[in-house]
């Protein structure tokens, strides 16, 4: 845990590690050493907009260069105008409460791949990352990855524990490149996702996409998905927002050992600092003794 400065974040993630790997009253199984992780802001990089979003607003506006129709309606106006605070503000406002923006990008959103095959669209998500970067960092997006992040996975597959990706990004967007950023495998990535049609002919077949969404996979959801997809309560979780507050309230039981960790956006320097969208789980991680891991004060390094 070299990239982690001492402190209390640090001290509690190394005191419950052993607490719980070392026989004694919270020893915990190897099997059920199950931690999980938010993706966008808590692995990697969500500002100025979720890097998903970059993804679909260059979709966005390849849809609009195609059909004149849609370039003066929402979200293909943004998406071509380059206006990114219009997706952002969207994403915002649904953790405040508010998701009328939202409901008219997803509308749009769940209909640009419509029919494609699953393996198509990993095509074009991993040649996005061959060559997409941040619009303000000026790093490729692959480089945008929280490396003290990373090093704390490593050092929990170290002592045992599977770790997880629970995340309100879609699922078919991460897993082409998690193993090789996180080294997470796809099926340990639990995340939202549209519907799927198999379509079959001749002794062959395909999942196709479908223009319609399976689940959102955020909020109160996010416990829901951890039982369907992993079928074990976690002992550790991560997040750091108002969407991964359930999911940090479900780790762990009453009396039994738990870590829940809240990554603090607080480095304007080095990345970013705000605080909307995490009112809640800032409250909650005061009020309940929740870990805060501030990017300012915790980490030694932010990116590789």
């Amino acid at each position: 845990m070299d990239m982690w400065n001492d402190g209390p974040t640090k001290a509690a993630i190394l005191d419950f590690v052993e607490r719980v790997t070392t026989q004694g009253p919270d020893f915990v199984e190897p099997e059920a050493r199950v931690a999980v992780f938010d993706n966008d802001g808590t692995l990697w990089c969500e500002k100025p907009m979720y890097i998903q979003l970059d993804f679909i607003v260059r979709r966005l506006a390849e849809r609009a260069a195609t059909d004149a129709s849609l370039a003066d309606q929402q979200p293909y106006a943004a998406a071509v105008s380059g206006d990114l605070n219009w997706f952002g503000g969207a994403i915002t406002k649904h953790y405040q409460g508010d998701n009328a923006d939202l409901k008219v990008m997803a509308a749009a959103v769940m209909s640009l791949h419509e029919s494609m095959v699953v393996e198509d669209h990993a095509a074009l998500v991993s040649a996005f990352f061959a060559e997409a970067a941040h619009p303000t960092l000026g790093r490729p997006y692959l480089s945008c990855v929280y490396t003290p992040m990373v090093e704390l996975l490593r050092y929990l597959e170290t002592h045992d524990f599977t770790n997880y990706i629970v995340s309100g990004g879609g699922r078919d967007f991460m897993r082409p490149i998690t193993g090789s950023i996180y080294g997470i495998p796809p099926e340990r990535v639990v995340g939202s996702s549209q519907g799927l049609k198999f379509d079959g002919a001749e002794g062959h077949g395909n999942l196709l996409i479908q223009p319609a969404l399976d689940v959102f996979d955020d909020g109160p959801e996010k416990p829901v998905r951890i039982w369907n997809r992993i079928g074990r309560r976690p002992i550790l979780s991560a997040g750091n927002s108002n969407g991964d507050d359930e999911m940090l309230m479900y780790s762990g039981r009453p009396g039994k050992a738990a870590l829940r960790l809240l990554v603090l956006h607080d480095d304007a320097e080095r990345e970013f600092d705000y605080t909307a969208g995490a009112e809640r789980a800032l409250e909650h991680a005061s009020q309940y003794g929740w870990s805060v891991a501030s990017r300012k004060n915790d980490w030694t390094t932010v990116f590789d």
